[in-house]
């Protein structure tokens, strides 16, 4: 009986060590759980995004195709102002002036209308008021 109470008292006495051994492992560093919530970014935006390049071949191509892109664009809007030019060559003087002056009042008229639209909002209206 001496030695059931003396190994109960061991047994005791070692849960004793070992919870309070495990107590203070936990209070001096962070507990698995924690740990892996800090290594976790709270939002998404916060990942590194990776950025996946395309083939050699396919950058050249697609390189190619805006500059042709950008110079079809160039050669169309020469072709309208010398459009434009040519149009208003061919009039008559009287015209020529009855043209220039439509696209004077245009451009008033458009002016106009643009400075009372924005009069009207709300962050632009303390400019002309």
């Amino acid at each position: 009986m001496n030695r059931l109470a003396i190994r109960k008292i061991l047994v005791l006495s070692f849960s004793f060590f070992l919870t309070v051994t495990f107590c203070e492992a936990r209070t001096f560093g962070a507990t698995i759980l924690h740990r892996h919530l800090i290594s976790m970014p709270d939002m998404p935006s916060q990942q590194k995004k990776s950025k996946v390049s395309k083939p050699k071949s396919a950058r050249k191509v697609q390189k190619e195709a805006d500059k042709k892109e950008k110079q079809q664009d160039k050669d169309y809007a020469k072709f309208v102002k010398e459009n434009k030019k040519r149009s208003i060559e061919i009039q008559t003087p009287e015209v020529k002036a009855r043209m220039k002056q439509n696209v004077k009042n245009a451009d008033a008229n458009y002016k106009t209308k643009k400075k009372n639209n924005a009069s009207r909002t709300k962050s632009a209206g303390k400019k002309y008021r």
